[in-house]
């Protein structure tokens, strides 16, 4: 990993190591210009078929194989199924030991309704473009009328003079479509901002990318991370209660004071020594 990488807390026995850590640049600091959604959606289809065909406890190689080699995605020739899976491993890492995705991999199968959600943070960690157009988007209440040239005004605000016209409206024409697998858009032709319901699964997750750029407490409410749910601090507090009671993280409040832990997203992968 890179050297800004940072250790998860755990412990471990004198025959165990810790090979897990969390790089910062797994979450995208979104002001360089760039992302899947330059030439591609966030794949949702893609990818509920890439985990539905490998198992959670596989390593990163059976991803690999599994997209390419046994063309699980369906692609007609070999270089659309590298390229596929090119775009995959880009917005979702596809790699067990890191964070971002062992932790969607440990809730993706807790709740398949909030599937697109749970991709669509992750998408939003990784993609520049992406995550330039939610500034816009997501103020929308639902109903409001929503266009690709919205949306390519939207990332233009971000990224201004970065992309030719003929690539902005292209980005604006895929992020149309990666909001509408994310839920927040309805209609074909015509598309409309519509609200998501933020549920356990997806505050978990959002909570802990909130966390993992430095966040603490009640500022864990009110974040990128839970306005993408839709979700006012009061509505992600209780949520985060739910989740709490499942299992997907730690939460205690007392005296005013909220602690957020999440012990087992952020287990630490260990590796037993020969």
């Amino acid at each position: 990993m890179a050297g800004r990488g940072r250790a998860i807390d755990g412990s471990c026995t004198p025959e165990e190591v810790i090979v897990e850590q969390f790089d910062d640049s797994d979450i995208v600091d979104g002001t360089v210009a760039g992302g899947a959604n330059t030439s591609h959606t966030i794949a949702l289809k893609h990818l509920s078929s890439l985990l539905a065909a490998v198992s959670p406890t596989a390593n990163r190689e059976a991803y690999q194989e599994a997209a390419i080699e046994q063309n699980i995605l369906g692609r007609s020739t070999f270089e659309g199924r590298r390229r596929t899976f090119r775009y995959l491993r880009e917005l979702y890492l596809l790699q067990p030991e890191r964070i971002l995705f062992r932790a969607l991999r440990d809730l993706w199968d807790e709740d398949p309704e909030a599937r697109p959600q749970l991709a669509g943070l992750a998408a939003l960690a990784r993609d520049s473009v992406f995550r330039a157009t939610s500034h816009g988007l997501l103020k929308l209440p639902p109903g409001a009328l929503v266009t690709s040239a919205l949306l390519t005004e939207f990332m233009s605000e971000g990224f201004p003079h970065t992309y030719n016209a003929a690539t902005a409206a292209k980005i604006g024409r895929n992020t149309a479509s990666s909001w509408t697998q994310t839920g927040h858009l309805q209609g074909r032709t015509s598309k409309s901002r519509a609200a998501v319901e933020a549920r356990p699964i997806t505050i978990a997750y959002a909570l802990l990318l909130g966390s993992l750029q430095g966040q603490r407490g009640q500022a864990l409410y009110d974040s990128l991370w839970t306005r993408f749910l839709d979700a006012t601090p009061r509505m992600a507090e209780m949520v985060a209660e739910r989740a709490s009671q499942r299992g997907y993280l730690e939460l205690r409040s007392a005296g005013g004071v909220v602690e957020i832990g999440f012990r087992h997203l952020l287990r630490p992968l260990k590796e037993t020594k020969s």
